[in-house]
């Protein structure tokens, strides 16, 4: 090959690989986290708000539920993985002030309320998706919740109380609530529950069911084998040794339901 071709091979080959350089740094995600609050009845509510600043236009919405622990880094952890997914997602503060339960008497005490209201949760709820719109970012006939333990139950509740929500997940919620209303439910239900799960029985999923069948609802209840309560938490095992409850992570499960909740996403937020 002539010197002059060579050159001109390597100039070209060199222009091809910072091109597929850039396009792929480009294509990184580069995830811009906020914190909001809203007040509801004088009370500040602290949230977590994450999505890709790389995306360009508006992307389904997704509000995160925590577990009776409050606002702890699960919460915006989950928030994060499903910015990286390409949603934007804000992790809800329940309690308000962004409380933190360090026992589980102070969970209980802090939950009690919305599980004897669950019109008091989905009222914050309703704030929540409310304030979500407000994003740029959010393309508001695409919002969806999911929650975990305590957040499964108020996300299932608020789509039986009739929700804005196109769907809703459930990992290990508690499953009894308030009774479903084919005139109120709008949203798709997935519900991912564990197989020994000490504290969502048999014959909670049983009636579930039976609710759900009666009213003809669009749901799919997943169950996975050996997973207990709060399988989903890395740091559930550790949880269930302080406080002696039968929890423990489980990452096939926690895995599985992960990818079971985005092929859920996938074909209801085309």
């Amino acid at each position: 090959m002539e010197t002059r071709h060579l050159i001109t091979y390597l100039i070209i080959l060199f222009m091809v690989a910072f091109s597929l350089s850039f396009t792929e740094k480009s294509s990184k995600s580069n995830i811009k986290e906020e914190n909001i609050t809203y007040t509801i009845d004088k009370t500040v509510y602290k949230c977590f708000v994450a999505y890709d600043e790389n995306m360009k236009g508006k992307r389904p919405a997704v509000l995160v539920v925590p577990e009776w622990w409050g606002m702890t880094d699960y919460p915006r952890m989950r928030a994060r993985e499903l910015a990286k997914l390409g949603y934007i997602a804000m992790a809800v503060d329940m309690f308000g002030e962004g409380k933190v339960a360090a026992n589980p008497t102070e969970a209980q005490a802090f939950t009690a309320p919305y599980y004897s209201n669950p019109q008091l949760a989905k009222k914050n709820l309703d704030v929540a998706i409310s304030k979500i719109k407000d994003f740029k970012q959010t393309d508001t006939k695409n919002i969806v919740a999911i929650g975990y333990c305590f957040g499964g139950s108020v996300v299932l509740n608020a789509a039986k109380l009739g929700a804005d929500l196109k769907a809703v997940v459930s990992f290990h919620g508690g499953l009894k609530g308030v009774p479903a209303d084919k005139n109120l439910l709008k949203a798709k239900i997935l519900v991912c529950q564990g197989g020994i799960d000490k504290f969502v029985t048999k014959s909670d999923v049983t009636v579930f069911r039976h609710q759900m069948d009666s009213i003809g609802a669009d749901y799919k209840l997943i169950v996975y084998p050996n997973a207990t309560h709060a399988f989903t938490n890395p740091e559930a095992t550790e949880l269930g040794k302080k406080f002696n409850m039968p929890i423990e992570y489980n990452k096939k499960a926690d895995t599985d339901s992960w990818n079971d909740m985005k092929m859920f996403f996938k074909v209801i937020l085309k």
